[in-house]
């Protein structure tokens, strides 16, 4: 169970204040999930707003409503880890046998994906991401999770413009965190498989085997192909981020808009949407990891196939 310690500790640097370099608390418009404007206390709730306010019913703190779920989550999860190892046994029961069936049905699932070889490298991050995104997912349906925080006073009741809490993934600075971190760690195992000049080939080189003008040609036409890659290299934190902000992010503002469709049925309407935003916490974390699983495949298959397999 030691492997389960190391991902949850990366828990708790994946949840770190990084998540939240991009929020600027003091500028953001005083809004939650069913937040009002500062100067619109008679308006109706305009949802989720994208940035992340910060704490205090002014919003001026620099610790943002998603740092805290995120830091909510990993400390959930280190604590669990904590008492699923507490007695470790060789027939597992309880909390220590779900523990590890998570772990070694990640294990065998990424496996059968990027190989034996590659999976050994790197299965504390997939497995860490996958874990993280799913429960800070889940965590964001929790009752009380945008709706609990500082407000005003309106007619109808009070209304919460500064949610002390906020989904953790619903926050594009928490999922671009992500992929840059797994961008850092792409890099990184690139040049281990392969080194500076196998990564530049790789890239660059011309694929097959021909010679004479024709590789001349070749040898050109992949190069400025290069340039393209390096392009959609570049890219993938972006597409990374926002594809799973953009899901969440929707996820959040849609069950708000069901409860504010009939008026007294707020509680009833949602209900069926957040078991789809269950289904929804697991494919986008699903999808996030697989992502990032065959990205490093590709970049280090010549050196590890699926299967383990080796050139």
């Amino acid at each position: 169970m030691r492997l389960i310690r190391i991902i949850l500790v990366l828990l708790w640097v994946a949840a770190s204040p990084l998540a939240g370099l991009g929020a600027e608390p003091g500028a953001v418009k005083p809004a939650g999930r069913a937040g009002l404007s500062a100067e619109a206390g008679k308006q109706e709730a305009q949802g989720l707003t994208p940035n992340a306010t910060g704490l205090g019913p002014k919003g001026t703190c620099f610790v943002t409503s998603s740092m805290v779920v995120t830091w909510a989550v990993a400390l959930g999860l280190i604590l669990f880890a904590r008492y699923a190892t507490r007695r470790v046994q060789l027939t597992p029961a309880g909390a220590q046998n779900f523990a590890e069936w998570l772990v070694e049905t990640l294990y065998e699932f990424l496996e059968g994906i990027i190989g034996a070889d590659l999976v050994k490298k790197t299965f504390w991050f997939f497995a860490t991401i996958f874990i993280f995104i799913l429960f800070t997912n889940w965590f964001g349906l929790i009752p009380g999770i945008g709706t609990v925080g500082w407000g005003v006073a309106t007619q109808h009741g009070v209304k919460v413009s500064m949610p002390l809490l906020r989904g953790g993934n619903a926050d594009l600075n928490m999922t671009f965190a992500m992929a840059m971190i797994f961008f850092a760690c792409w890099i990184v195992w690139a040049f281990q498989a392969k080194g500076v000049k196998g990564v530049f080939l790789d890239i660059f080189g011309p694929k097959g085997d021909t010679t004479g003008v024709l590789r001349i040609l070749l040898i050109v036409v992949f190069f400025l192909v290069g340039f393209l890659e390096v392009l959609s290299i570049c890219f993938r934190p972006i597409s990374l981020s926002f594809r799973l902000y953009g899901n969440i992010f929707a996820g959040e503002n849609m069950l708000e808009e069901m409860a504010r469709l009939v008026p007294g049925f707020g509680w009833l309407l949602p209900v069926p949407f957040y078991f789809m935003e269950l289904l929804v916490g697991i494919v986008q974390a699903l999808v996030f990891m697989l992502l990032t699983a065959v990205f490093t495949m590709l970049i280090c298959m010549h050196d590890e196939e699926p299967g383990g397999a080796a050139h």
